[in-house]
């Protein structure tokens, strides 16, 4: 009795993406259909894309040498 529900949902869910997916490809055909053809993009078309500015390279600690003291506490 559970199988024929889950499988509604299961495409329901699958047509809902499906639309998703058409709509995302209809608002950008016009973007892709110009990269295609080698046009440049029309003016207020401008990707950006931000980047996290890198750390500096952190300070490296040395590696501890084992001491007798140490080895006769573990």
């Amino acid at each position: 009795m559970l199988a024929p529900f889950a499988t509604l949902a299961f495409l329901l869910i699958l047509w809902g993406a499906a639309v998703v997916v058409a709509h995302m490809l209809a608002q950008s055909q016009s973007r892709i259909a110009m990269a295609l053809r080698g046009e440049e993009p029309k003016s207020g078309m401008s990707l950006v894309i931000r980047t996290r500015p890198s750390r500096a390279r952190a300070s490296q600690r040395q590696p501890m040498r084992a001491r007798p003291q140490m080895r006769a506490a573990a």
